[in-house]
């Protein structure tokens, strides 16, 4: 478990990378749906263009595997304009998010938690290769950009309404009364 130092240290990281809210939770508390997942496939324009989205992951049924070798978890929060959203502007956001989650993760790794792993929202091919014919991973080859891109929490089923519950941040609307949106990011530590 970490301890109040470390948690310390993993918040300033993410504070310091973009976060505006943080929170620890056990990992056995992450709710993952297969439907959720579905939903990548059925209405994604970015299905199968990238590794770290379906069907190249392991899905609802791998993250719940893979959640049993976890005890706790980063909740990651950025609160952004709405209207940011449905602009140009959301690649960058959501590019930040990327950022954030990684920098988080390299802390707790730096840390000791060899074994962190973070996720975040967006398909990491329309984030960082957008203008690249191919995934390099999918066509066989390294990611390009394996600092930052993580996989997409969609792919996986996680249930970010429950994440933002068990965070202790309520329901996560859409959009707030203040006209801001959030989007958010996890990091599972050993």
């Amino acid at each position: 478990m970490l301890s109040p130092q470390e948690l310390e240290t993993l918040k300033t990281s993410a504070m310091g990378a973009g976060a505006t809210h943080v929170a620890r939770i056990r990992a056995d508390e992450i709710v993952v749906r297969d439907d959720l997942a579905r939903l990548c496939r059925e209405g994604c324009g970015n299905h199968g263009q990238s590794a770290s989205c379906p069907p190249h992951v392991a899905g609802p049924g791998g993250f719940r595997k893979m959640l049993e070798q976890f005890r706790q978890a980063f909740v990651v929060r950025m609160e952004v304009p709405v209207e940011s959203l449905y602009s140009i502007a959301s690649q960058d956001l959501f590019r930040l998010l990327h950022e954030v989650v990684a920098a988080i993760e390299k802390s707790a790794k730096d840390l000791g938690y060899t074994r962190a792993q973070a996720f975040a929202g967006g398909p990491c091919k329309q984030l960082f290769c957008r203008e690249q014919p191919d995934c390099a991973r999918i066509a066989g080859g390294a990611c390009r950009h394996p600092d930052i891109a993580r996989p997409s929490m969609s792919g996986f089923g996680i249930d970010v309404a429950k994440l933002s519950q068990k965070a202790g941040w309520g329901d996560a609307p859409a959009q707030g009364p203040d006209g801001m949106a959030s989007l958010y990011g996890l990091v599972l530590i050993g």
